[in-house]
């Protein structure tokens, strides 16, 4: 870290405001997001269990590809927040149409992947009645695929020329719909039939579908956008601008699914162990998604902030601002991860889960109050690093840890396959322990890797991409 202990806390007190300036909207979008997740999970719940083990199979398979795809796209964010910084508003416009270009195309990937689920459905070992209510959750998904990959475009392009509030505000527009929609799909009414954990999905394709109508118009119709001139003219793929793109956006893209994969595998593993089991870990995996979604927005935020930095070439204030961001960030997850441990039973009856889940979900709830420490290090530094437009070496650090140590570790330990494991840490607590050593592993490498970075950009400058 640049400077002395002194110089710490004014760094902090000029930093800190401005990542929360963006960090505040991006959260409050975030969160109903994830509040759909919520949602749908205590409203399938209360409708079976079976719904509810279905609907954390289906989501599972779903944020797999929805996060390795986005993150793809979401290179955009530094790409555009660098030449934001450096004033040149034509070039944000022109990689927003060929970043539009890469959705239409991930679109096709995802699409296919949701309608030919098998291959991740066998990992689970189900029953027949909840993979197919999975199965139909995928199909429907389907639909909105685009949608998915053109507004994640939209996200990219808002924070990157610090506008969050647009998305953030349309975000909880589509939460006010989401609520009335799921509760008339889920349990049926007006003469539609009850779909059950299926009904979570057709209003979300709804809503995604609406966002994507209404941003389009507000860039096509507001003044502020003018500069960028994002629909005033048509632009054909531009092949070096999408490659500048892919070879950011791919290892991004590729560590998401490495993170979420992670998870999600755990999912599909868990469910060997019974309905409840996997209920109850899908109740765990649903707060501590919540509780990730700050730390998140406040690494996207400051993504945003040294990407405009590096973009005007100022590169020591680049490096001052990753490192507050590193010592807020940690301190305000490490609080986190106190409060729920105390009001662990207050959450838990919020989803109103069966006894067997709850008590499952009672065991597991110490892993999302300890690791927090480790999880917003880890996000933070990783979200620094694609700042300075630096990826590849993060992903093989998150397939070393996540995978190797986390998933392949857990699985040893859940499955018994370690001598001398304590029994505590079998089933599904030996998945939730070895993600939680993965997240400090991989913790350790990216701010080694970030100081290492900010080092040799101090030295050498910034190459603004096309």
């Amino acid at each position: 870290m640049t400077g002395s202990i002194a110089t710490i806390f004014p760094r902090l007190k000029r930093d800190v405001p401005r990542i929360l300036d963006l960090a505040v909207p991006i959260l409050l979008g975030q969160l109903a997001v994830i509040a759909f997740g919520v949602i749908d999970t205590a409203m399938a719940a209360r409708y079976s269990t079976d719904d509810l083990a279905a609907l954390g199979m289906a989501s599972s398979i779903f944020i797999s590809i929805y996060v390795g795809l986005t993150g793809i796209l979401s290179a955009l964010n530094a790409i555009a927040g660098q030449l934001y910084g450096a004033n040149k508003f034509p070039e944000v416009g022109e990689d927003t149409r060929q970043t539009l270009w890469l959705a239409l195309c991930t679109s096709v990937v995802g699409i296919f992947v949701l309608l030919h689920p098998g291959a991740f459905l066998a990992l689970g070992d189900v029953s027949p009645t909840i993979e197919a209510k999975a199965r139909l959750y995928l199909e429907i998904l389907a639909w909105g695929t685009p949608g998915t990959m053109i507004m994640r475009t939209y996200m990219a392009l808002h924070n990157a020329i610090s506008k969050p509030k647009v998305i953030t505000k349309l975000q909880v527009i589509g939460l006010c719909l989401k609520i009335p929609l799921n509760y008339l799909f889920i349990f049926g009414g007006f003469g539609i039939p009850a779909m059950g954990g299926p009904g979570c999905a057709l209003a979300s394709v709804i809503v995604q579908w609406f966002w994507v109508i209404s941003v389009t118009v507000l860039i096509c119709t507001q003044k502020s956008y003018q500069p960028f001139g994002i629909f005033s003219k048509f632009s054909l793929p531009n092949w070096p601008r999408i490659w500048n793109i892919l070879k950011l956006g791919a290892p991004i893209g590729f560590s998401y699914l490495i993170e979420v994969t992670s998870f999600a595998f755990m999912a599909l593993f868990i469910a060997r162990f019974g309905t409840s089991v996997l209920a109850g870990h899908q109740i765990i995996a649903n707060i501590g998604t919540v509780l990730y979604m700050i730390p998140l927005s406040l690494s996207i935020a400051t993504m945003t902030v040294i990407a405009q930095h590096l973009g005007a070439k100022q590169t020591r204030d680049a490096e001052q601002v990753g490192w507050s961001a590193v010592i807020f960030i940690t301190s305000v997850s490490v609080c986190l991860g106190i409060l729920v441990w105390f009001l662990q039973d207050f959450l838990l009856d919020l989803y109103s889960p069966k006894p067997e889940a709850r008590a499952m979900a009672h065991k597991l709830f110490i892993f999302i109050a300890i690791y927090q420490m480790a999880d917003a290090l880890q996000v933070t530094a990783a979200f620094i690093l694609r700042g300075y437009r630096v990826a590849f070496w993060p992903m093989l650090i998150y397939a070393g840890s996540l995978w190797g140590v986390g998933l392949l570790g857990g699985y040893l330990m859940a499955f018994q396959h370690i001598p001398f494991v304590p029994e505590y840490f079998h089933g599904a607590a030996g998945f939730w322990t070895g993600n939680s050593i993965s997240l400090a592993i991989a913790a350790c490498f990216l701010l080694a890797l970030f100081k290492y970075t900010a080092r040799g950009i101090a030295r050498k400058g910034v190459e603004l991409p096309l």
